[in-house]
C-alpha cells in the first residue's frame, strides 16, 4: 500500500497540504528557499530562493483539477512531446502530467529539502502506450533548484520515449530578456516546421516563439534586466532545449492562458525528444537533470 503522504511531513519545514484546487502539494520552506510541488502531475509550481521573487510562473487562468494539466512552473512531459505521433487524439505532451504521483520521501539537511515522488504506469495510462516503467521525480529545494528525471524501465521489452522539464520562467518582460548559450545551434521551429541555420549572438523574443535546439547540452543563461537577475539552467543527459512564448494571438487562443499573460514569462526547457527520443531496455534506468542558479545582474 502507497506511504499516507501526510506521515513524511516534516513540520514547519516540507508538509502536505491541500493546495489550489484541493490538490495535495509538498509546501516547503526553509532558511534558504520557499517551494511547492504538486502530486498531481509530479508538478513543481513555485521556487523562491531567499532575497528573490518566485523564479517559476504560473497563469492564473490555470486548471488546478485531476485530469488536466497544471499551466506554468514545471510540467513533466512524458512519455511524448507534443502531439502523438500515432494518434492525434491523445493528450499533448504525453499523460504523466495528468496524473496522480506517488509521494515516496522527503528529506531536510542543511537547509535544503528533497522530495521524490514517483509514477508507475497503470491501466489507464496504458490505453495510451504499453510500456512498463516507474518515473521519479527528485527535486531539491534550495538556494539552487536540483530536478532530476528517472524513467526506469520495469518491463520484458525496451522502448524509446520522449521526455521533458517544461520550465516556466517568470520574467519581468519577455520583450527585454535575452537567452545565450545557443548561439551556432541548429534549430527547428515548431510554429511551422522549418529547420533553421545556426545564428550568432543571443536569442531575442520579439514574436511568437517556439524552437528546438537540436543536439546541444550546453547550459542557457536567461537575463532578465526588469528583474535584475540573471538564471542560469545547467542540464544533465539532454540533448534539446526548447525556447517557447505564445505572444498574443496563441495567448487568447488558449483558454488556462491570460490574454495579458505572455510578456510575464519564457519557457526554457530541458528535453529529449523527436529523434533524440532515449531507448533504454529492461531494467535500465535514464536520467535527465535541471539545475538552476539566480544571481544578481
Amino acid at each position: 500500500m502507497p506511504t499516507d503522504p501526510q506521515k513524511l511531513s516534516i513540520p514547519n519545514i516540507a508538509e502536505v497540504l491541500p493546495a489550489s484546487g484541493g490538490l495535495p502539494a509538498v509546501r516547503v520552506t526553509t532558511k534558504n528557499a520557499a517551494g511547492t510541488i504538486y502530486l498531481h502531475g509530479g508538478h513543481v509550481t513555485s521556487w523562491t530562493p531567499v532575497g528573490n521573487k518566485d523564479v517559476l510562473w504560473c497563469s492564473q487562468k490555470s486548471n488546478y483539477e485531476a485530469e488536466k494539466p497544471i499551466r506554468g512552473g514545471v510540467p513533466i512531459c512524458f512519455p511524448w512531446f507534443g502531439k502523438k505521433a500515432d494518434d492525434p487524439t491523445g493528450p499533448p505532451h504525453g499523460y504523466a502530467r495528468l496524473m496522480p504521483w506517488e509521494l515516496e520521501s522527503i528529506n531536510h539537511q542543511d537547509g535544503e529539502v528533497t522530495v521524490t515522488v514517483a509514477l508507475k504506469n497503470n491501466d489507464a495510462g496504458k490505453k495510451w502506450w504499453p510500456h512498463d516503467f516507474i518515473i521519479r521525480h527528485r527535486v531539491t529545494f534550495g538556494r539552487e533548484l536540483a530536478m532530476q528525471l528517472e524513467v526506469t524501465n520495469t518491463g520484458h521489452h525496451p522502448f524509446t520515449f520522449q521526455e521533458a522539464q517544461h520550465t516556466y520562467f517568470a520574467v519581468g518582460d519577455v520583450r527585454k530578456v535575452r537567452v545565450s548559450g545557443l548561439a551556432g545551434v541548429n534549430y527547428r521551429s515548431d510554429i511551422d516546421g522549418s529547420l533553421a541555420k545556426p545564428r550568432p549572438g543571443d536569442i531575442l523574443i520579439t514574436a511568437e516563439t517556439d524552437r528546438i535546439y537540436l543536439d546541444t547540452q550546453a547550459p542557457v543563461v536567461l537575463e532578465d534586466p526588469s528583474l535584475n537577475r540573471r538564471i542560469t539552467m545547467n542540464k544533465l543527459n539532454s540533448k534539446n532545449t526548447v525556447i517557447w512564448n505564445p505572444w498574443i494571438a496563441k495567448a487568447k487562443n488558449m483558454p488556462d492562458f491570460g490574454d495579458d499573460e505572455w510578456p510575464e514569462m519564457i519557457c526554457m526547457e530541458t528535453c529529449n525528444v523527436a529523434e533524440f527520443g532515449p531507448k533504454i531496455l529492461p531494467n535500465q534506468t535514464h536520467i535527465m537533470a535541471t539545475r538552476l542558479r539566480v544571481d544578481p545582474l
